[in-house]
């Protein structure tokens, strides 16, 4: 019994930290969702009012698509390259540390010194990628990258890509050591390519590895701010305005505080909604390889 009281004693700290900073800012934010508060005084009560706004705007539901448009981009190729590193590094292993440490350190790096490189080689003046498109003689693919609503949102995906693919490799390789070698070499024995073995053994079980990756690539993305409101805030003409962007937008920019609580919670149950399906489906994935 006093062991039982113990563990219970022990998990307070835990329990009032999740209060204090999760629980509480959650139900404060799904109250004020309800007001047109903002920011000062008290907030009238305005019903689902700000939620209706939400779902009958075009502005905000083309927010929800471009969000989920950046995320599916991202969590896709940021994945698949991040797999094609992790294999290519475990079968050098000379390289692998060297390496492994090159591709992760852009993802240690803050996002407003990366949106502002990114930003840089975008540029249609001095920008580097117009300059190398040029010196290969391909100026007709010349463009302004951060200024055409057609490239803009697969501009910032691709720096977004570039700054956590080394992060995706190195969970991928940590999937690769967990590998059984007797399993590894068992395939070798036998005469099975380096695509076999991949195709039968590797990828199968890499299974833990993929859920893992997909599951925090998916909610990194779905909730990005920084890189969309460094690089263009949120143009041209709306076509990189993310959610979260559109919640800072309201929040700092119009002091519309209940309106950016209520585009808070969607944010918040879409995520959730999102994430739970996923883990479900990847989960079961495991546990049927």
């Amino acid at each position: 019994m006093n062991n039982k009281l113990n563990i219970y004693l022990f998990t307070i700290p835990a329990l009032l930290v999740l209060c204090i900073f999760f629980i509480y800012p959650i139900s404060l934010s799904l109250q004020m969702s309800f007001t047109d508060f903002t920011g000062v005084g008290i907030g009238n009560d305005v019903g689902l009012k700000n939620y209706e706004r939400i779902f009958s705007r075009s502005r905000y539901l083309d927010a929800i698509t471009i969000t989920f448009a950046f995320a599916f981009i991202v969590v896709v190729v940021q994945n698949l390259i991040g797999l094609f590193f992790a294999t290519a590094l475990f079968r050098l292993p000379r390289i692998r540390n060297f390496s492994r440490a090159a591709l992760f350190t852009p993802a240690m790096m803050s996002f407003v010194i990366v949106g502002y490189v990114w930003q840089f080689i975008y540029s249609p003046y001095s920008g580097g990628l117009n300059a190398m498109l040029v010196s290969i003689g391909l100026e007709s693919f010349q463009r302004p990258w951060l200024g055409d609503p057609s490239t803009a949102l697969f501009a910032i995906t691709a720096a977004h890509i570039w700054m956590f693919v080394g992060y995706s490799c190195a969970i991928f390789l940590a999937g690769y050591a967990n590998i059984p070698t007797d399993i590894q070499e068992a395939s070798r024995l036998d005469g099975a390519s380096s695509w076999q073995r991949f195709c039968h053994i590797e990828f199968p079980l890499l299974a833990p590895s993929i859920t893992i990756n997909i599951v925090l690539a998916t909610i990194g993305t779905l909730k990005t701010f920084e890189l969309p409101f460094i690089m263009t805030g949120g143009g041209p003409a709306g076509a990189t305005r993310t959610l979260s962007l559109e919640i800072m937008t309201n929040l700092f920019g119009r002091y519309k505080f209940g309106f950016a609580s209520a585009l808070s919670i969607v944010m918040l149950i879409v995520i959730v909604v999102v994430v739970t399906l996923m883990n479900k489906y990847l989960r079961n994935r495991e546990n049927n390889t």
